[in-house]
């Protein structure tokens, strides 16, 4: 039985995360050293941490999201970089971010509840969008009359905004009345890095959330 060296490893795991068109789990990294040629203990935690202080320099982060790790573009960076799409943006109106940062911060929580805090009705076309971006989903319902349906962020929420748990969330005290929803959420989301990537749409969430926040686009989500 053959040992790779550490230095074969890192090589081994930069690329595959930069192949990768999703994060991958430590289990996966690991997996893909067979039993007959294994990495050393411990070798591809070690891998990740290299490779992590080898993105100080760089425009580019290694980082751990709720579905594993990835690199994707620093902050610092993220205005020059986001321009590859510029032309293919999805622009979000209040309604929408309201409800997605509703659900974020009080899940599980019902339609009902949405409505009753926002003080209007939610467009079922509203729900459906985040549902088909995979960015929420059902997870049980409400054990009062009618049984209503309790909605949830998924892993796929917490992957776009490079979040690793829902506890990473800015803290709701430092914002203002939920009505409002001001200053505005962190909503800038992070473009991951590899080959895959590069050919896929990034919308936008970085706008503020006032009235005036509902841009003109090719894709718009209405209230």
């Amino acid at each position: 039985m053959t040992t790779i060296d550490q230095s074969l490893v890192t090589r081994v795991v930069e690329a595959a995360l930069l192949a990768s068109s999703h994060p991958l789990p430590l289990v996966q990294l690991k997996g893909l050293f067979p039993l007959d040629e294994p990495a050393p203990d411990n070798s591809v935690e070690a891998a990740l941490l290299e490779l992590q202080d080898g993105c100080a320099t760089r425009g580019v982060e290694l980082v751990e999201v709720a579905s594993g790790w990835r690199y994707q573009v620093k902050t610092d960076v993220h205005p020059w970089v986001a321009r590859l799409w510029t032309e293919r943006q999805t622009k979000y109106t209040r309604a929408t971010l309201e409800t997605l940062a509703l659900i974020a911060y009080r899940q599980p929580i019902t339609r009902g509840e949405i409505e009753q805090i926002r003080g209007v009705t939610v467009n079922s076309n509203i729900i459906k969008a985040l549902e088909e971006r995979d960015w929420i989903r059902s997870v049980g319902h409400r054990d009062v009359p009618g049984k209503p349906e309790l909605l949830a962020t998924t892993k796929t929420f917490l992957d776009y905004f490079g979040l690793k748990r829902l506890d990473e969330l800015p803290p709701l005290s430092e914002l203002k009345d939920i009505g409002e929803l001001e200053p505005q959420l962190p909503f800038e989301p992070a473009i991951p890095v590899s080959a895959a990537a590069l050919d896929t749409e990034t919308p936008t969430l970085n706008t503020p959330l006032g009235d005036d926040a509902i841009p003109a686009s090719s894709e718009h989500i209405n209230e």
